[in-house]
């Protein structure tokens, strides 16, 4: 029997976004699924119910009725109590579910028999999973969403301008937290031209806001601040203090803070007091991404914007929303590797392996049994370190010829013993123009190595500057082979039709190397020039 994915409409106050678009409707088709949305369920991500149509999905009016008959229920947020009621008995369902502050909600659908997927419970930190992460999708189009609201509630641009009214300096935006959200919201406020300024307590992400044009402000206080799966663990009295300081130093500068700092399992930390609200600029803005989470400004009002001091706090708690058709484009995309991954086959069956770490981090429920929170994700194997006597036995250099050793004086003797009786032998029977050949060849070497070693690469790269000193040494020999002797030759003297052609060869080749490198190095130093 075809399995069919039901798709509702969001009940959630000022909640715009769809699980899935018509798009990602024709994909699921093809791994053999059959597809309903409730009737307007995408209106106000601007889906319409004929889009869904034309891309093989049937369209059902009554919200009860479609959870009653899906076999699987994607959704954006968390279902209501209604909406379980009114779910399949050993349905699944894949969404935002947050097993850890819906407690209530985990038993009702255990209690349904139901098979849950919580997309915010996906390990982050498996490298695969990371087309699946909607966490990472929703948080850079917030902190887009985040920039252009504070421009909005800002009185002036946020890029430096001069003009014949007068000159408008930059504005200066501070964010507290470099996560996704941070990093989007960094790159935003530089593209629009305003001085942008980061911290956050993972040092590892001062390289990230520096490659997006901002400024890592960074704590007076040594402690790192990585957590387990990508986020910040709780820091010390000793660093939050610290911290405090320099928050208060950056708001009575800052025109504009944006802050995104969250900790999973617990209420998001106070990092902008009242106090510092009092001394920013009158017409300052502050964006509080955590307001959903009790907010990082003590003044923040979760879903509104207020003023304090003549400060604007805005605590909107649908910023992803606010974008909806963007924000459901990549969420359904999102789903749809999911459902790839537990329909591996194809064919419209669905398979939730355990023995896959990222659908047993995803799964919080299982045929009515509760597996939140998943086990440690397995660690590859690593092959034990050799015992020191073992290595040192293994790597134990042979003595003599290869073994890194200064040789004896007895060997070093012998061989330049056997170098001299070559040179003797080269020099009593040699023809004497080999050996003028062979004397220019040896002195060559020694001072063909001191030429091209010593070359300092100042205006071109190391390999090329190497071998233009290598084709400069070739040109001088091809040009005492080519050029007549001094005085009135005789045929002897003149060089053979064979040594000629070779001479004229080596100097039509490194006439084309040179010119050619530098034909070659201007053309990619123009692709760097505006």
């Amino acid at each position: 029997m075809t399995l069919l994915i039901g798709i509702p409409l969001e009940l959630d106050t000022g909640e715009r976004r769809v699980a899935t678009v018509p798009e990602v409707v024709e994909k699921l088709i093809k791994l053999g699924f059959m597809v309903a949305v409730q009737s307007s369920a995408g209106a106000a991500a601007n889906f319409d119910d004929d889009a869904y149509r034309a891309a093989g999905a049937e369209v059902i009016a009554s919200a009860s009725e479609l959870w009653a008959c899906s076999d699987i229920v994607l959704k954006v947020r968390a279902p209501s109590s209604d909406e379980v009621a009114s779910m399949r008995e050993g349905g699944m369902l894949i969404g935002f579910v947050w097993p850890a502050q819906n407690p209530e909600l985990m038993q009702q659908l255990a209690a349904k028999r139901a098979t849950v997927l919580a997309i915010d419970s996906l390990p982050r930190t498996l490298s695969r999973a990371q087309k699946m992460d909607a966490l990472t999708s929703m948080a850079g189009i917030s902190g887009y969403r985040a920039v252009i609201e504070a421009a909005h509630a800002f009185g002036r641009f946020l890029n430096g301008q001069v003009t014949a009214a007068g000159k408008v300096p930059p504005a200066k935006v501070f964010i507290a937290g470099a996560g996704v959200a941070g990093l989007a919201a960094i790159g935003t406020a530089a593209s629009l031209g305003a001085i942008v300024r980061a911290n956050d307590t993972r040092a590892e992400v001062a390289d990230q806001v520096k490659s997006l044009g901002g400024e890592f402000v960074k704590v007076d206080y040594d402690e790192e601040g990585s957590g387990g799966g990508g986020y910040a663990r709780v820091m010390s009295e000793g660093f939050q203090q610290a911290q405090r300081a320099m928050y208060a130093q950056q708001a009575r500068d800052a025109d504009i803070i944006i802050t995104t700092a969250l900790i999973p399992g617990k209420p998001a930390p106070k990092l902008i007091t009242s106090e510092m609200v009092r001394t920013m600029k009158p017409g300052s803005v502050i964006v509080d991404m955590a307001a959903e989470q009790g907010g990082n400004c003590e003044l923040t009002v979760p879903g509104e914007a207020v003023v304090h001091h003549g400060v604007t706090i805005v605590g909107y708690t649908d910023l992803a929303s606010r974008l909806a058709r963007q924000s459901s484009t990549l969420y359904g995309n999102n789903l749809l590797r999911v459902v790839e991954e537990l329909c591996k086959t194809k064919d419209g069956t669905i398979n939730v392996d355990f023995d896959d770490d990222a659908i047993r981090g995803l799964t919080v429920i299982k045929e009515g049994s509760i597996t939140w929170p998943p086990p440690p994700i397995r660690q590859p194997a690593v092959a034990p370190a050799p015992q020191p006597a073992a290595a040192a036995a293994a790597v134990a250099p042979k003595k003599g010829h290869g073994s890194g050793e200064p040789m004896s004086a007895k060997s070093l003797a012998i061989a330049f013993g056997i170098g001299a009786l070559a040179f003797l032998m080269v020099g009593l029977y040699a023809p004497a123009t080999f050996l003028s050949h062979f004397t220019v060849f040896v002195l060559a070497c020694f001072v063909g190595y001191m030429v091209v070693w010593n070359v300092t690469p100042s205006l071109h790269t190391p390999l090329m500057s190497v071998t233009n000193a290598i084709s400069s040494i070739i040109v001088i020999g091809a040009l005492v082979q080519v050029a007549p002797p001094l005085g009135e030759p005789g045929m002897a003297d003149r060089p053979s039709g064979l040594i000629l052609g070779l001479a004229v060869g080596a100097l039509t080749l490194t006439a084309v190397n040179m010119f050619g490198g530098f034909a070659v190095t201007r053309r990619m130093l123009a692709m760097f020039r505006k």
